[in-house]
């Protein structure tokens, strides 16, 4: 049987599909009827309901018997009168589930009503692949469309592509698979009445048996090799969305070109038969899986350029063609028609995302889309605790092995937020580092066979989930202890205990040493430890107060700092600024620092003390290396946020400027005195708000 009438028989396939279904001739140019627009349009009303007057997702429902009392709104729980978790009602949508980020929250929806693209901008953990997937929920089903992939009898290597309503396409391939197991069986059929003619005939008449063995052979592997013209028919469902109950959801994250672009898998049999038809060695790319939904990609700046260019044209055309992506396969002599790519596009990453960015494609993305940029904290209030606690019964609902969590529990996971802000009056919003603690509090719980997770559970879970950098700082301080590398008390001239943050949440003591020496030339500020470019600026901007608050000419002198032990990762950031001008103060003027103090604060070329970030988690790390005075920027007092057991350890010193340091760090008094005099002279009132020698108020 030929090719020919295979191709005949496929048409005759075609001709018994619905009217509404266009024959094998390529793409259609019309787009595909859609049943029923109704539930498009009801999802469209509710849609522009919300962006009208709802705030989505603030509002935290609970059973009916429970109350939100308004006279306790300021408790932890946002006046939520609850006994567990399992009280809060958790929303059905992922889009009313997002907690914080309103204006990302906004801009989804009515890009999602426009078909808009988004760009989101912000740190790990707050929410972008989420929103992306809401928006996916928001998008209407009712547009989906399968893709089908045919034999071109004209040129193999240029298949031909057509498009069909969602679920069109089993259907097509099915009647397709059943007009060639219909022609295989006719087939076979009369193959074997051949092959038992021409056997028949070699032993009886010609009695020739070898002869008769290799007729039949030649005839088997003739109907084979004819056999083979009947795959061609049968086309490749490309992309598949029958099953699919929402838009099409794909991210593309990291993915190499093939995955993302789609490829044609090389076949090592070009010939004698045994190829494979080009049609069926077609694979859908991310791009064409995602038509009619969203295509997410996290860190944009990952992906090379070239495949930047190529996204670039699937959103301009709204088709991409697909071709090897190898030039020394054999699907690189194929490509498709263009396959539809007609999707939404959520690009995703944190700000160093937007310098590797093609620059072109960002400016798609922004003149026909949205640039949001993702917030870290929001305002603490009752409503937001209330969302919170929403935020706990949602990770035990979506996890499903968790126990509920009791009403101490989730206010223990309200204050880690508040602690993990790093800004008083703020909670975190980054929820995936937040969400581990809950299922690692949770895990804690159900290893113990209890009913609910308590307070407990959760205090366990802050000290197994500690991040890889606590750890490490945790076990450098112990070793600093077992070496005495960390002085805790006694006077020493030209030392200061710093501190530092290791990682985003891991305080550690950094010491600085400072040794003043003659010149053998120009006077020069030596500064070791791996010093980045920031805290090398730093050091540079030291030496003006240097020059201005002592009385030693420094012009004939070098100026050594050792930042001790600082680790590979070197200094970065200028949080050690105070601590490196009260050590080489200390080595000018000859006047011993108190030991049992440690220090953070940036300084400008003025003396003011600056404020700097991880003031928590520095001072948790000065309170475990045994140190009892702590002196921070008096910007950082409200952010302190430290643990119940830190607060009586240490007494913790506001300052404003370095005067005030330096008062309270140095030594000696006759000669503290007698700088501390000059001091007055050179900063007029900066000491006349506080008494010499005292102490600010702990806002613990």
């Amino acid at each position: 049987m030929s090719n020919n009438n295979d191709a005949d028989e496929a048409t005759d396939a075609d001709e018994r599909r619905p009217p509404n279904e266009e024959p094998d001739s390529g793409r259609d140019s019309e787009e595909p009827q859609v049943p029923d627009q109704t539930g498009a349009d009801e999802r469209l009303d509710d849609d522009e309901e919300l962006l009208d007057g709802s705030d989505l997702g603030s509002e935290v429902e609970v059973d009916a018997e429970v109350e939100i009392d308004e006279d306790e709104e300021d408790n932890l729980l946002g006046g939520l009168q609850i006994g567990s978790s399992e009280e809060i009602e958790v929303p059905d949508r992922l889009v009313d589930q997002v907690i914080g980020q309103d204006h990302a929250r906004d801009i989804i929806l009515k890009a999602a009503k426009q078909r808009r693209h988004v760009m989101m901008i912000g740190s790990p953990g707050t929410g972008k692949s989420m929103l992306a997937k809401a928006m996916s929920q928001l998008l209407p089903k009712e547009e989906l469309q399968d893709v089908l992939v045919y034999h071109n009898p004209d040129d193999g290597n240029e298949p031909k592509v057509r498009t069909v309503p969602a679920g069109k396409g089993e259907q097509i391939v099915d009647a397709h698979k059943e007009e060639a197991r219909k022609r295989n069986q006719m087939r076979s059929f009369l193959m074997w009445i051949i092959i038992a003619v021409v056997f028949g005939y070699a032993i009886l008449i010609a009695q020739q048996l070898l002869l008769g063995i290799i007729a039949a052979g030649i005839i088997y592997l003739a109907f084979r090799y004819m056999g083979r013209g009947s795959d061609a028919v049968v086309p490749n469902l490309l992309v598949n969305n029958a099953d699919q109950q929402v838009a099409p959801f794909e991210d593309a994250t990291g993915a190499h070109a093939g995955a993302l672009l789609g490829d044609v898998r090389h076949d090592p049999f070009q010939s004698g038969g045994m190829e494979t038809p080009s049609h069926d060695r077609v694979e859908a790319g991310a791009i064409h899986k995602s038509n009619k939904g969203v295509l997410f990609i996290d860190e944009m700046n990952t992906l090379d350029i070239r495949s930047q260019q190529k996204l670039m044209t699937a959103i301009q055309e709204g088709e991409f063609s697909i071709t090897g992506q190898s030039e020394r396969s054999s699907g690189a002599m194929v490509q498709t028609e263009p396959v539809p790519t007609d999707f939404v596009m959520v690009a995703a990453g944190n700000l160093d995302a937007m310098e590797n960015m093609h620059p072109a494609l960002r400016s798609r993305i922004k003149g026909y889309g949205y640039e949001v940029y993702m917030d870290d904290t929001i305002e603490d209030s009752p409503e937001m605790r209330r969302k919170y606690a929403r935020f706990v019964a949602q990770e035990v609902t979506n996890d499903g092995r968790l126990p509920a969590f009791e009403e101490e529990a989730i206010e223990e996971v309200i204050l880690e937020a508040r602690r993990r802000a790093g800004r008083k009056g703020h909670l975190t919003l980054k929820f995936r580092s937040l969400g581990g603690l809950i299922r690692v509090a949770g895990d804690i719980a159900r290893a113990e066979n209890k009913e609910s997770t308590t307070r407990d559970d959760v205090l366990q879970a802050k000290a197994r989930s500690r991040s890889i950098e606590q750890q490490l700082a945790d076990d450098y301080i112990e070793r600093r202890k077992d070496y005495e590398l960390t002085v805790s008390e006694g006077d020493v001239v030209g030392r200061v205990n710093g501190l530092a943050v290791m990682g985003e949440d891991s305080g550690i003591v950094l010491p600085v040493m400072a040794e003043v020496t003659p010149s053998q030339g120009a006077g020069q500020v030596i500064a070791t430890g791996q010093l980045k470019e920031m805290a090398q600026e730093a050091v540079q901007n030291v030496s003006a107060i240097i020059k201005k608050f002592s009385d030693e000419d420094i012009s004939q002198k070098d100026v050594h700092i050792q930042f001790v032990q600082a680790g590979e990762g070197g200094v970065d950031g200028d949080s050690a600024s105070i601590t490196v001008a009260t050590a080489v103060i200390s080595a000018l003027e000859d006047i011993p620092v108190r030991q049992d103090m440690a220090m953070t604060g940036s300084l400008s070329v003025r003396g003011d003390v600056l404020p700097v970030g991880g003031v928590t988690h520095k001072i948790e790390a000065a309170a475990k290396a045994g140190l009892e005075t702590i002196i921070i920027p008096k910007a950082n007092e409200q952010d302190v946020m430290i643990e119940d057991e830190y607060k009586d350890q240490v007494d913790i010193v506001p300052v404003s400027h370095i005067s005030e340091v330096l008062d309270v760090a140095l030594a000696g008094e006759p000669e503290k005195d007698s700088l501390i005099a000059r001091l007055k002279n050179i900063t007029g009132t900066a000491l006349e708000q506080r008494e010499v020698g005292g102490t600010s108020p702990s806002p613990q």
